[in-house]
This record gives structure tokens, C-alpha cells and sequence, in this order.
């Protein structure tokens, strides 16, 4: 009698949307599937791998031999093997070895579609039935107000790796751990939402996640499954929403993942101008072949359903979208229509985000994106890609090469900081701060800024404010919050040591005002992608390296007012015109933050509690009001109550 039975969890249908590309739930057929089958428990297992002669199932339970439980392939040309094996169950290991058709070539492969896999370094699958019951129906019930576009989305990127080690053990926290600890802090920083480095399974560590093999998998360094269920649980209790990092640019050619699968480029493109990434020295996923695609977008719906995932950033969009990236010419082929575009990475964005919004309209996508590519973060329909926000690249380095330059020189590079306004509504953008700004000597966000100790914490404080108060949403990796004085090290613990200091500390108070700031203000959201939520004041006065701008919300009355000084050199009886139809003579404007207050690590001094509306005209408005302006700082003003 043969140790696999005859079973299968397919059907016709099933088979037919595969084969077309368009079976958005494949994690509830393929992969391993803890079953009982005419009153015998055990696994159904089902593989993809059209290329095989043979697929054997190996793993302790039947001592790694090859042949012992051969899979049976499927009559339907779909490629697919499949089979129930009794006595198999939950927490057993396993792995499929793979006999080829092209030279007989064998390959042992961890399951693409595993719920679990053994701790790195080593690469089995791990027969997984997740039982965990969500406590978080109120924010799921309510999430979409979370996620609008509309309102306050202020994100924390953590490294779950490094940003918090235990004392004398020097060990990551758990998942369990984390739901306290992360948590807590997250919520009292007041962040809307945190965003984690690649938390699918991963082979190797300097990788920091974007290097994955299990993507069905969440990495067992820090526990099991359903503890990053709790996780991601906790943080839904409180109020905050969990955004993964997804990766289906590329994927390491580690024996036992995805690469050469089932001795052919199943997963990878066969043209290593379309299927070889140069800088990451890895493989690119084949955009073209409908399984491939079908593949990917289940592993986006899988997040989202299996584990509540309210957004995904998808990493290195960039490189999807051309041919010739990375490439020097004769490296890269140019598509049917002559051009750099790749045609088929493009449709499968375009499927992708019109599948995850129409089956989790309450979610959001966001790109990182570093290319002028137009409608990245428009509707497809309109003939964009469909994400729902784009990072901002070109702010962050415009932003980061103005502050590290002495304050002496900023006014001849004004033009720098105002830039970004040319285009800030051209996509949803994403204003970020990540991890990518703090590592390979590029310093950390605190070493980079000029001058004396104070006015480093000064010009960063004052960066933080502008970042704020900039058009769009937010994003700032783990350290940056409380100035951090290192480069980010991914083998290491933050420096939370720091915070017994008033600097360190006031930076992270002052960080968690500015998101207060924010999540209070509807100017500073309900319009923070259109050009009816901004107003230049005085973008143009370079010489003493000011600016003034308006932030406005449907409510008229409640307009902001910010102004920005960056340098050490008070302004003192500066005048900044507004508009009269909203700051009316005589109205009063009230001091609703100030980077140099003394609790920031500031000097406390030329604070301004409130001022009065005149009615004297200047930068071409009637009314103006005349204050002293804070060195290094940014001061933001609303009517007054009062």
C-alpha cells in the first residue's frame, strides 16, 4: 500500500484560476495542510513544480529518504503534486526533494507556501496549523478611518532584531516580549501605525529581512506564529496599525528556496537581463508567468487575512519597473515597444494593488519608489499603478544634504528645502526617514547634523518640525526619535541608554509632541495630499534662511501657521503677513509648538505665547504679525480661543 493516499483539496475551478494566474488564495490549497482524511489524521501536502519526474516528501518522520512518500502529480497539466500522508501532523519538518525532467538534476526545497520554518540556520519546513483567536474586532471594524487618506498616518519602522536586546543575554526580544515592550513605547510616542523591516523567513541576517525564503512564514527567531498574531493583536488594541515590509522584487538563491525550484527557472525569470538582480546578487520573480503572479498576490492577501495586516510598503518598485536598472547598456533588452519599461512588472503592480483594495478597501499600499515614474500612487483606472502612497525620496535627500550644512551657507541653498513643494502633490506622498539613511557611513540622522552639541540637537529638533508640518504622511525609523548618536548596527540594541540624558530625552519628547501636534490638527492631515492644504507665506527670503507657510483643513478657522528658522540667529521683530479672510486684525494667534522649548533641550528662550493679528500689510497679505523667531527652530501658530 503506498504511504501517500489519493487526496486532493483542489478543484476544477481551482486548477483553471491557477493556471490563468488569478487564484488570489493559493495558501489554502498548496503548501501543507494538516487534514483528516475517512476518519485518519494527517497532511495533504500540494507543491507547484511542473518541471518535476518525481516529488518525494522527506523530513524525520521518514528519516530524509527519498521515495518513502512520493507525491502524485496531477493529471491536468497544471504541474501541481499532491497527496495525503496519515500520522504526519503538526510541528513535523519536511521538505521536498525534487527530481528534475531537464538532466535528472535534484533539489531539496523548503515549502514556498510553509506556515513555519525552522530557526535559521536551518532551512526545513515545519508543518504548521496556526490556532489563535483575534481580540481586535473593534479595530478591525473601525480600521478603514485609520487608513484613510484623510487622516493622521504617522509611522515607526522597526528592525525587530535590533531594537531591543535583553541585559546580559544580548537577545532580540520574543514576539511575546515585543507586544509589551514595542507596544507600550509605540503608543506613547503617540505613532499611528508601525512599519516592520521583513518579518517573513530570511536565511541570513545582514540581509535585515529582504533576502526571504519562507514568505508564507513569519521568522521563527522570535517565536511562533500565533506570537506575532498577539503582536500584531496588542497593537491593534492599541489603536495602532501594523504595516509589513514585502519584498517581490527579488529572492535569494539559497539552495533551498525559490531559485532553480524544480531543476527550471519556475520562480525566476529565465533571461538573466530580466531574472538576475546585479546589485543584490539575486533573482528576479518572472512578472509574466501567471502562476508566478498568482503566487505573489496570494502571499499580499495572506498577510492581510491570515495575520490582519492593515498596509504593505513594497520594497524596490524602482527596480521592477525597469528593464535597464542597475544595467549598463547592452546589459538589458528593451521591451515590445522599444522602451526601459518592464511591461509585465507593471501589470502585475497594477493587479496587485486592485486585488488587495478590492478585497481589503480598508488597507493601504505604499511604494518605495525613488524614480520620476508618473501614477505610482494613482487609481489604475486613471492609468496609475493603484498604490496608495509613495515614499518621498527626493525630500528625504534634499532635506538631509540642506541640514548637514552649516547654517552660515543655507541661504544659498534655499532653493533645496523649498524644491520638494514643485511636486509634493504630484503622488500620496510618504515623507521618510528610514533605515537606509543611517547605515554604510552614512551616519545617523543626529551625526549629521552642524555645529555645537546644542545646535545639533537644535537643527534636528527643527527638522523634525519642518518634516511634520511638510505636506503628506510620516515616517521615522527606530533611534531617529531620540537622536540616536550611531549608525544603526542590525547586530545591536538601540542606545536607549542615551535617554538618562536632557538632550535625548527632550528629542523624544519633543518627537512625541510634534506627532500630537499632528494627529490634533486636521489642517495638518485632511488635505496633506492636495495643493488646497498648503500656502506658501515667504518661501524666497534666502538670506535669512526663513520660511512661512499655511497647512489648512475643510475648516478655514482651523488653518496652521508655521515658520521655520534655520539658523542659530534669533529673528527678533520678524513680520510674517497672513491671510486677513482667516487671521482677522486684532485676532489673536496662539504658540501651538516651539522646537526650543526648554523640555525639547532648547534654550526656552523667545517663546511666543500668543501675538496679535495687525493690520499691516506684508508679503502681499493685508494682515501680519511681528514676533521673535527662535533659533533652529520651528514655531507653529494657530487661531487662539482666547
Amino acid at each position: 500500500m503506498s504511504n501517500v493516499h489519493t487526496y486532493s483539496l483542489f478543484s476544477d475551478f481551482d486548477i483553471e484560476l491557477f493556471k490563468a494566474g488569478k487564484h488570489f488564495r493559493l495558501y489554502e490549497k498548496l503548501g501543507s495542510h494538516p487534514v483528516t482524511v475517512d476518519g485518519k489524521k494527517g497532511t495533504y501536502f500540494a507543491v507547484w513544480a511542473p518541471s518535476a519526474k518525481s516529488v518525494s516528501v522527506v523530513g524525520d518522520f521518514n528519516y530524509w529518504l527519498e521515495g518513502d512518500h512520493k507525491l502524485n502529480v496531477r493529471w491536468d497539466g497544471s504541474g501541481i503534486w499532491e497527496g495525503f500522508i496519515p500520522d504526519v501532523g503538526h510541528g513535523t519538518i519536511y521538505k521536498y526533494k525534487i527530481q528534475s525532467h531537464h538532466n535528472d538534476v535534484k533539489t531539496e526545497k523548503a515549502d514556498p507556501f510553509a506556515r513555519r520554518a525552522e530557526h535559521p540556520p536551518k532551512t526545513a519546513s515545519v508543518i504548521y496549523d496556526t490556532n489563535y483567536k483575534w481580540k481586535d474586532s473593534k479595530w478591525m471594524k473601525n480600521r478603514a478611518k485609520h487608513n484613510a487618506l484623510d487622516t493622521p498616518f504617522s509611522v515607526y519602522e522597526v528592525h525587530l532584531g535590533s531594537w531591543k536586546k535583553t541585559g546580559n543575554e544580548n537577545r532580540s526580544l520574543s514576539y511575546t516580549e515585543m507586544a509589551d515592550d514595542l507596544v507600550a513605547y509605540v503608543k506613547q510616542m503617540e505613532f499611528t501605525h508601525v512599519e516592520f523591516m521583513p518579518i517573513m523567513e530570511y536565511p541570513y541576517d545582514p540581509s535585515w529581512g529582504y533576502q526571504l525564503t519562507g514568505y508564507f512564514a513569519p521568522t521563527s527567531r522570535f517565536g511562533y506564529p500565533e506570537e506575532f498574531m498577539l503582536l500584531v493583536d496588542k497593537f491593534h488594541q492599541a489603536g495602532i496599525g501594523v504595516i509589513l515590509d514585502w519584498v517581490p522584487s527579488h529572492f535569494p538563491e539559497d539552495a533551498h528556496g525559490l531559485g532553480n525550484f524544480d531543476g527550471s527557472h519556475l520562480y525566476e525569470h529565465p533571461d538573466p537581463r530580466k531574472g538576475w538582480h546585479p546589485d543584490w546578487k539575486s533573482l528576479i520573480f518572472n512578472y509574466g508567468r501567471n502562476e508566478v503572479r498568482a503566487f505573489l498576490i496570494s502571499n499580499a492577501l495572506f498577510w492581510l487575512d491570515q495575520y490582519h495586516i492593515d498596509g504593505l510598503r513594497v520594497d524596490a518598485v524602482a527596480s521592477m519597473l525597469y528593464l535597464d536598472y542597475s544595467r549598463e547598456d547592452g546589459e538589458w533588452e528593451p521591451n515590445q515597444f522599444g522602451g526601459r519599461e518592464n511591461l509585465d512588472a507593471i501589470s502585475f503592480l497594477e493587479e496587485l494593488n486592485v486585488t488587495v483594495f478590492k478585497n481589503y478597501p480598508d488597507v493601504q499600499t505604499i511604494a518605495e519608489e525613488s524614480t520620476s515614474y508618473t501614477g505610482v500612487s494613482k487609481p489604475v483606472f486613471l492609468g496609475g499603478l493603484g498604490f496608495g502612497m509613495k515614499w518621498m525620496m527626493g525630500w528625504m535627500h534634499d532635506t538631509l544634504e540642506y541640514f548637514k550644512k552649516e547654517p552660515v551657507y543655507r541661504k544659498y541653498h534655499q532653493n533645496d528645502i523649498t524644491f520638494s513643494m514643485t511636486y509634493a502633490f504630484s503622488e500620496n506622498f510618504m515623507l521618510p526617514l528610514s533605515h537606509d539613511e543611517v547605515v554604510y557611513g552614512k551616519k545617523s540622522l543626529f551625526d549629521r547634523m552642524p555645529g555645537t552639541e546644542w545646535q545639533r540637537f537644535a537643527n534636528l529638533r527643527l527638522m523634525f518640525g519642518y518634516m511634520f508640518t511638510h505636506p503628506g504622511t510620516n515616517l521615522i525609523f527606530q533611534g531617529g526619535e531620540f537622536a540616536q548618536s550611531s549608525e544603526w548596527n542590525f547586530q545591536q540594541s538601540l542606545d536607549w541608554h542615551l535617554l538618562q540624558y536632557d538632550f535625548h530625552k527632550g528629542m523624544q519628547a519633543c518627537v512625541t509632541d510634534l506627532n500630537k501636534l499632528y494627529k490634533s490638527h486636521p489642517a495638518l492631515y485632511e488635505k496633506q495630499f492636495s495643493h488646497e492644504g498648503f500656502e506658501w507665506i515667504e518661501w524666497s527670503d534666502s538670506e535669512n534662511s526663513v520660511l512661512s507657510y499655511l497647512r489648512k483643513g475643510n475648516k478655514p478657522k482651523e488653518t496652521v501657521l508655521v515658520i521655520c528658522n534655520f539658523t542659530p540667529v534669533p529673528r527678533e521683530n520678524y513680520r510674517v503677513g497672513v491671510p486677513s479672510e482667516i487671521f482677522k486684525a486684532k485676532a489673536s494667534l496662539q504658540e501651538i509648538l516651539n522646537t526650543n522649548k526648554k523640555e525639547y533641550g532648547g534654550s526656552g528662550d523667545y517663546l511666543t505665547e500668543r501675538v496679535a493679528v495687525e493690520a499691516v500689510p506684508w508679503n502681499s497679505r493685508e494682515n501680519s504679525i511681528k514676533l521673535d523667531l527662535a533659533p533652529l527652530a520651528t514655531l507653529v501658530f494657530a487661531l487662539s480661543d482666547k
